[in-house]
C-alpha cells in the first residue's frame, strides 16, 4: 500500500497513457471508416465558418487542424479524441488534488470514470460531446480556483472566460454547466452567503461574450439554424402531455443504468455507504453544483418541455462524479480493499476495448464499415475520364459528400446539399447517385 501511495503520479501517468494508446489503436485496427459525427465535422472543417447547420464551429476547427497535419489518416482522429479525453482526466485529477489531502483519493476519483461508458466505449467518435470534455473540466477547475482563493487574479478570470466560450462553441448544452456554476453558485450561493464579490469576476463574462460575438453574428445571418436543429432533435414540436412524464422517467432510468458499473467499482472500495453530509462544507457545496445541478437542470428541461434527452448529450456531465462520490464517502473508503477495487477496474478497463473490437469486427452494417475510400477512388476515376482539373467541391449530405471530401486527395470543399444554385456556381460538375463533385 505504501509503495502504491508513493507512486501515485507514475500510476496516473501510466493509466492515461495506456488509455490513450488502447483507445487510439483499437478503432484504428477494427474500423474501416471514420464514424458519422467525425466525418460530418470534417466536412464542415473543409469549409470553416463560425457555425454550421447542426452545431457551433469548435469541433470542426480542431478536426481541420488535425487534417492539415495528418491528412486522411484515420488513426489521427481517434488520437485527437483520446487527447481530449485524457486532458479532461488530467484536469479532474488536478482538481481532486486541491480537494483531498490524499492523492490516492484523487487517483481513485479518476479511475472510477472508467466505469462510465462515456469515457471509454464511446470515445473513438470525436464529436461535439467529446469536444466539450477538456473545456468542461477546465471551467470547473478555474471556477474552483476563483472560489477557493482569497485573491482573485486577472489570469484565472480571463482563462475561465476563454474556456467557457470554447466549451459553449463546442455545444450549446455547455450552458447547463455555466448556469449551475456562474449563475446559481456564484451569484446565489457564493456571493450571497460569503459576501465576497470582486469586480474581476466580470472579466470572465466580458471575455466570454466577446468570443461569442462572431458566432452570434453568424447565427443571426443564418436564421438561427443551429438552434432550430437542436430543438428538432428533442422532438419538442410533437410532444404531448404524457411526454412531460414519460421522457423524464426514461432520462432518470438511463442515468441509473449508466452508473451501475461505476457503483460496482465503488462497492469494492467502501466499507459502508454511510456519510455525514454538511451543507456548510463549501467543497461539498461546490461539488453538488458542478455534478448534480446540471443533471437536475436537464431533468427539469425534459419535464417542462416534454423533450427527449438523448443519452450521449450527458457525456461531460459526469466528469467530476467520481470526485463527488469519493468526497462524500472518503471516511468509509478502506484501502485494505484496494486490491478488489483495482481488480474491478482492470476488468472494466480491459473488457470495454475488447467489446468495442468484437462489435466492430462482427457487425458489418455500421457506419464504420462504409467503403468511403473505395467510393472516392471510383468517383475520382470517373471524373478523370472527362476532366483534367482536380475536384474542388463536393455537394450532398455530410455523410456521403463528407466522406469524399475526406478521402479524395484534393480535399474538396463541402458546399452543402445539391441545389440548382450550388450547381450553377460550379464550372464543371458530375453527379453520381446522391453526390455531385465539381470545380
Amino acid at each position: 500500500m505504501d509503495v502504491f501511495k508513493r507512486n501515485i503520479g507514475n500510476i496516473f501517468f501510466i493509466f492515461i497513457l495506456t488509455h490513450l494508446i488502447i483507445w487510439t489503436l483499437i478503432p484504428s485496427l477494427t474500423n474501416n471508416n471514420l464514424p458519422l459525427d467525425t466525418i460530418e465535422a470534417l466536412a464542415w472543417g473543409s469549409n470553416l465558418d463560425w457555425g454550421f447547420n447542426k452545431h457551433p464551429p469548435v469541433s470542426a476547427f480542431f478536426l481541420e487542424i488535425f487534417y492539415q497535419i495528418f491528412g486522411a489518416q484515420d488513426w489521427a482522429y481517434y488520437l485527437l479524441s483520446q487527447i481530449f479525453v485524457v486532458t479532461a482526466f488530467i484536469v479532474v485529477f488536478k482538481f481532486a488534488e486541491e480537494l483531498f489531502n490524499d492523492r490516492t483519493l484523487s487517483l481513485v476519483s479518476v479511475l472510477l470514470l472508467e466505469g462510465i461508458y462515456f469515457y471509454n466505449f464511446t470515445t473513438p467518435e470525436f464529436n461535439v460531446n467529446i469536444c466539450q470534455l477538456p473545456f468542461w473540466a477546465l471551467c470547473v477547475y478555474y471556477s474552483w480556483k476563483l472560489f477557493d482563493r482569497q485573491q482573485v487574479t486577472f489570469k484565472d478570470c480571463f482563462l475561465l472566460g476563454v474556456f467557457a466560450a470554447i466549451g459553449f462553441l463546442s455545444k450549446y448544452l455547455f450552458i447547463y454547466l455555466l448556469i449551475a456554476i456562474d449563475l446559481l453558485f456564484f451569484f446565489v450561493i457564493f456571493i450571497k452567503k460569503y459576501k465576497n464579490f470582486d469586480f474581476k469576476y466580470l472579466i470572465s463574462l466580458e471575455v466570454f461574450i466577446v468570443l461569442l460575438v462572431p458566432h452570434l453574428i453568424w447565427l443571426t445571418n443564418n436564421d438561427y439554424i443551429t438552434i432550430t436543429y437542436g430543438l428538432a432533435r428533442t422532438g419538442l414540436e410533437n410532444s404531448s402531455f404524457l411526454d412531460h412524464i414519460f421522457y423524464p422517467l426514461i432520462f432518470l432510468g438511463k442515468q441509473v443504468g449508466i452508473l451501475i458499473p461505476f457503483f460496482v467499482m465503488l462497492f469494492f472500495l467502501i466499507k459502508k455507504f454511510k456519510s455525514k453530509i454538511s451543507f456548510k462544507d463549501k467543497k461539498l457545496l461546490f461539488l453538488i453544483f458542478i455534478n448534480l445541478v446540471p443533471i437536475f437542470l436537464m431533468f427539469l428541461t425534459s419535464i417542462l418541455t416534454g423533450s427527449k434527452i438523448r443519452t450521449m448529450w450527458m457525456t461531460p456531465f459526469y466528469l467530476f462524479f467520481g470526485v463527488l462520490i469519493v468526497y462524500i464517502f472518503q471516511s468509509q473508503i478502506s484501502f485494505k480493499k484496494l486490491n478488489g477495487f483495482i481488480s474491478a477496474f482492470l476488468i472494466l478497463f480491459i473488457f470495454s476495448p475488447f467489446a468495442y473490437a468484437y462489435i466492430s469486427i462482427t457487425k458489418t452494417d455500421k457506419r464504420t464499415d462504409y467503403p468511403g475510400k473505395e467510393i472516392s477512388i471510383k468517383i475520382q476515376n470517373e471524373w478523370k475520364k472527362d476532366f483534367d482539373n482536380p475536384i474542388k467541391v463536393v455537394l450532398g449530405n455530410e455523410w456521403n459528400a463528407g466522406n469524399l471530401s475526406y478521402h479524395l486527395d484534393s480535399r474538396p470543399i463541402w458546399k452543402g446539399s445539391i441545389t440548382k444554385e450550388n450547381l450553377n456556381n460550379l464550372n464543371k460538375f458530375m453527379c453520381i447517385d446522391n453526390i455531385c463533385v465539381g470545380n
